[in-house]
């Protein structure tokens, strides 16, 4: 895979954080997602709150699986340490960069179909141990890179491109991340930078695992059944030479309303989701109240947006749960880490 860098030029005048950096110090490569999709401005946000509470680019580490959103990672913070693991596994590649280094920023990138499918024990798990990352899913309901099937967040009744209707229930991962207990559940929009970033710097200083669910609408859905310049119509009517696709450009959809407002927003095949925001005097501390109050509206066929459910008493992280010393583990000598075969044996004396 190639990645274009951006040029590093920068206006003089560009505002600068608390340690003398600009956003532009914060992006990364040149996307090649489509234009419009809802991921680049997911990657916006990603910029804008790192930038906005000065992380150094150097203590971040930016990990993901397969899949469209799993590219997202070089697109932002350049400066910053990244891994994409096979399809699924990066919740195991997050716990174990985390249990060698405490002092760094995680920020798991995923996907839909990455998280909720192939990946689907590896996050149940990331949340049972309460590793301290941001888990970041850009939410599609689609497998955008294998030419759109459904993915396993996609709702009852959605037409796929060539018009078969989804039968099958969806996995909703905030009300199974709260139903695992996890402390910090929100969910956002792609196209909501007001509320997302600042969801975003939360998440980051979150102790523990903390989980956006990001919707993020895929522009490729604007190619339609029955019309004669459709992508699937070109593939069955001509012999290319070379298989390629063409996603013309759309604009980013945005959306501003206020808080304890619904509003519907239309997305790029013609078909509606519905957001609402949670309003100023919502509770998220209740888990029960909240579990419920997300199902509800998902019966409204509404999507809440906002901080659903943070716990009001921090639960043991990963790092005191196993009794990790205070220093990151890839700092410690190695006598330390090998204290000997006297000690060796004593350990394993107790399991005689």
């Amino acid at each position: 895979m190639t990645f274009i860098p951006k040029p590093k030029i920068s206006h003089p005048s560009l505002p600068r954080n608390e340690l003398g950096l600009t956003r532009r110090d914060y992006e990364g490569a040149l996307s090649t997602l489509c234009a419009g999709c809802g991921h680049d401005s997911i990657t916006a946000g990603i910029i804008e709150a790192c930038w906005g509470i000065s992380v150094r680019p150097e203590n971040l580490v930016k990990l993901s699986g397969i899949g469209c959103s799993s590219k997202t990672t070089a697109y932002f913070v350049s400066g910053g340490h990244g891994f994409n693991s096979v399809h699924g596994r990066m919740p195991s590649i997050a716990m174990g960069a985390n249990a060698a280094n405490r002092d760094l920023y995680y920020i798991g990138i995923s996907g839909d179909g990455d998280s909720l499918s192939i990946g689907l024990g590896q996050f149940c798990h990331a949340i049972r141990r309460n590793v301290n990352m941001l888990y970041i899913i850009e939410n599609n309901g689609v497998y955008g890179l294998t030419k759109g099937q459904f993915s396993a967040s996609a709702d009852i009744g959605t037409k796929a491109k060539k018009g078969e209707v989804n039968q099958q229930p969806p996995i909703d991962p905030v009300l199974l991340a709260m139903n695992l207990g996890a402390g910090f559940v929100a969910r956002s929009f792609s196209g909501d930078k007001a509320q997302l970033v600042p969801l975003i710097q939360a998440g980051l200083k979150y102790p523990g695992f903390a989980l956006i669910d990001v919707l993020s609408p895929c522009v490729t859905f604007n190619d339609h059944e029955g019309s004669t310049k459709s992508y699937a119509f070109t593939r069955e009517n001509y012999e290319p030479v070379v298989e390629a696709d063409f996603v013309p450009k759309q604009r980013e959809i945005t959306a501003d309303y206020a808080a304890g407002e619904a509003m519907s927003v239309m997305l790029h095949d013609g078909s509606r989701v519905v957001l609402r925001k949670l309003a100023a005097d919502y509770d998220p501390t209740d888990a029960h109240a909240s579990y419920d109050y997300v199902q509800q509206h998902i019966a409204q066929g509404e999507y809440l947006t906002g901080l659903l459910h943070c716990r009001p008493t921090v639960a043991t992280e990963f790092h005191a749960l196993n009794r990790t010393p205070d220093a990151p583990l890839n700092q410690l000598p190695f006598s330390a880490l090998n204290p000997g075969s006297r000690q060796l044996e004593k350990l394993m004396a107790r399991y005689r």
